[in-house]
């Protein structure tokens, strides 16, 4: 497969494409047309910022599976063009957190001993000890407005230097913000009174530009000094201005702004203010970074596995992931499986999670059960991008049910199948350290047994002498058989017996044994 490289990343990004045994092409600077030239060689194609991935682009694009943005935002991608495509659009949003999370800190610390100022003094031949008296942060208060992932880095730290933690977030639990040994309260309002200093950690949205003005600053301490490393336009500017001058804040450090470049600006002229041209992300490490998680993803989705960056499709957090991640493969085999021992159409689709699954966000494990089957049965690519969309297509019923409690297993997923052939039901789980995963029943049979590339099921009268019969004719035919595992409603009723084999069985191995050994039915399944 091949990567096209329009933009400059770091060179072991590159280097972790070509590992993978990918042909990757580093063509910077290209325009537009140039690229709509050669871009239908190309199964991935990764941009920085300077190279926009457009509707033409993406629309000559006949093998393009996914489109990497080696940083934060997608501002240069057309996602929706890719979505109607089934192409996942991914970034690095992690890339610069780091990096974010100490400009904030070197921006607090900078603001509060007026060390720019003093560097601008000394630069010009002057010794003005007295002019640039600063305060220490150590027991002030820092106010955090967002506790995401910056947010939450930038408290960490805070708290090393001795402050006490006020935090806004509506979407963090007490257990959470207490062990960052954040006080949370349930407003903003609430906290403007308590914090000396404030940073901001939000997303650009209608509700967060100019989210502080004047009357949020008029709730402040007087002499509370202000960061904003996050978005340009949280504070209203006239309104900052204004309380610049007056003292009610006392210095006020921008890393961002509403317009960028920022070349004119009335904070320029006010010496209490510390401006920087958005230096947030501008480290080497987090340029390096960024390359190398873009280079991650971008195998992962030519791998067909879940890429958890993707902005088109349902976002999972990164708590959710830690949960639901070891299940998604799995999910996917399930789906597989069910396609299989279907043989027929489906008509609705119920994927139920049980245990502590249940307590979380599982809408990427309903996703993966739909790739999984669908990519069984369509003439489409199926991927997590348009998975939901062809269920839909096709007027497949799906359904997500939860149940907290369970009695063998801390998690289960168990998916549920209705067809014209009747009803299909499978669970599995995952056990052990390395979480590995067992089917733990099928039909309603309870079985033990850890999934292999082939698989052969029968159902039959439970009776002597069945596995005898099964593995003389697979001797007969030459196929191993790794594992083994019967599960029986009770002694003397029906059986269902699951194997694991080195190679698929045919339609007439299949057939032979179903007649030899009188059984109910036999089904041949590879993952």
């Amino acid at each position: 497969m091949k990567v096209l490289v329009a933009d400059k990343i770091s060179d072991t990004g590159i280097q972790k494409l070509i590992d993978e045994g990918l042909d990757v092409d580093v063509k910077t600077g290209l325009a537009e047309d140039e690229i709509v030239a050669i871009i239908a060689d190309y199964d991935a194609m990764v941009v920085r910022s300077a190279t926009k991935a457009t509707r033409p682009i993406i629309e000559a694009a006949a093998k393009l599976k996914i489109i990497g943005r080696a940083g934060v935002g997608v501002d240069n991608v057309d996602v929706v063009a890719a979505t109607e495509r089934g192409i996942v659009v991914c970034n690095a949003p992690t890339s610069n957190i780091v990096s974010a999370a100490e400009q904030t800190i070197t921006l607090m610390l900078a603001s509060a001993r007026n060390t720019p100022q003093a560097n601008a003094s000394m630069h010009a031949g002057k010794w003005e000890r007295s002019k640039f008296t600063g305060t220490e942060v150590y027991e002030k208060t820092l106010g955090v407005v967002g506790l995401g992932r910056i947010g939450t880095l930038v408290a960490e730290r805070a708290r090393g230097l001795g402050m006490k933690l006020v935090g806004y977030d509506p979407y963090i639990s007490e257990d959470r913000a207490a062990a960052l040994g954040v006080e949370l309260v349930a407003t903003i309002d609430e906290m403007l009174p308590k914090v000396d200093f404030l940073t901001v950690h939000l997303p650009k949205t209608k509700e967060t530009i100019g989210m502080f003005g004047a009357e949020q600053f008029a709730k402040m301490r007087t002499g509370v000094r202000l960061i904003n490393t996050a978005r340009g336009g949280i504070y209203q500017e006239e309104a900052l201005v204004a309380a610049l001058k007056s003292g009610k804040v006392a210095s006020a450090a921008i890393d961002v702004f509403e317009v960028e470049p920022c070349t004119e600006s009335p904070l320029h002229a006010i010496d209490n203010v510390i401006l920087t041209p958005h230096l947030g992300a501008s480290t080497d490490e987090a340029q390096d970074r960024a390359g190398d998680q873009i280079a991650e993803l971008v195998i992962a989705g030519l791998n067909g596995d879940m890429v958890p960056t993707a902005v088109n499709i349902a976002p999972v957090a990164p708590d959710v992931m830690e949960k639901v991640g070891p299940f998604i493969a799995l999910a996917e085999g399930l789906g597989a499986a069910v396609a299989q021992f279907a043989r027929t159409g489906i008509d609705e689709l119920d994927v139920l999670t049980v245990g502590q699954l249940a307590d979380t966000d599982t809408r990427i494990l309903k996703t993966a059960v739909l790739k999984g089957l669908l990519g069984r049965v369509s003439d489409e690519p199926v991927n997590f991008v348009n998975a939901n969309y062809y269920a839909e297509q096709r007027g497949l019923k799906v359904t997500e049910t939860k149940r907290a409690e369970t009695h063998d297993y801390t998690n289960m997923l168990i998916v549920r199948a209705a067809t014209a052939g009747g009803p299909v039901e499978i669970a599995a789980t995952l056990i052990g350290k390395a979480n590995e995963p067992r089917l733990v029943s099928l039909f309603g049979y309870d079985l033990d047994m850890a999934p292999g590339d082939f698989m052969a099921f029968f159902r039959y009268p439970d009776r002597p002498g069945m596995i005898g019969k099964v593995g003389t004719i697979l001797g007969d035919e030459g196929i191993n058989i790794a594992s083994m595992q019967v599960g029986r409603t009770a002694a003397g009723g029906t059986a269902l017996m699951g194997l694991v084999v080195d190679t698929a069985l045919s339609e007439d191995i299949l057939g032979r044994i179903k007649a030899t050994a009188e059984m109910t039915d036999a089904w041949s399944i590879e993952l």
